[in-house]
């Protein structure tokens, strides 16, 4: 029996995000702002092998590099994520992202009742209690936020 591989091409320009949690691919396109709608090629691979994770995603967008906000964004759902940075076919930029041990500004705490919440110039805070699964407690009204938590302001 002669085995057959579907591959996705390789990209002229733009970014690579490997090596995203399982099942999180979607969620990516949604914190960087992509419906498909632009015009932008996007590669969608879902639940590949992976030696390191058992499964994960991958996604490929074309012409379009992504901004320090979305990295931070990314690494909240998939923090294993490597970004690539291709130009001219080659990977110009590999980067990691971190996950740093306290977050700001970057997501609203999801107690409604948290002064964070409440129109008062503070912003919101949280502390990185665990990476996977992921737990974020809010400095603030000591509420604990989940990966599904995040998920659902994007």
């Amino acid at each position: 029996m002669v085995e057959k591989e579907l591959r996705v091409s390789k990209i002229k320009d733009g970014t690579v995000i490997d090596h995203i949690t399982a099942g999180y691919a979607l969620a990516v396109l949604r914190i960087i702002g992509l419906t498909g709608r632009e015009g932008n090629i996007i590669s969608i691979l879902m639940n590949v092998p992976s030696q390191k994770l058992g499964k994960k995603d991958i996604v490929k967008v074309e012409n379009r590099e992504l901004k320090e906000d979305e990295v931070h964004k990314i690494a909240l759902i998939a923090p294993n994520a490597t970004i690539n940075i291709i130009r001219n076919y080659e990977v110009v930029e590999k980067n990691k992202v971190k996950l740093p041990k306290i977050i700001k500004g970057v997501i609203k705490c999801a107690n409604s009742t948290c002064i964070t919440n409440s129109g008062e110039p503070v912003q919101p805070t949280f502390i990185v209690e665990s990476v996977e699964p992921l737990k974020l407690r809010c400095h603030y009204c000591r509420i604990v936020m989940t990966r599904e938590d995040i998920i659902k302001q994007f």
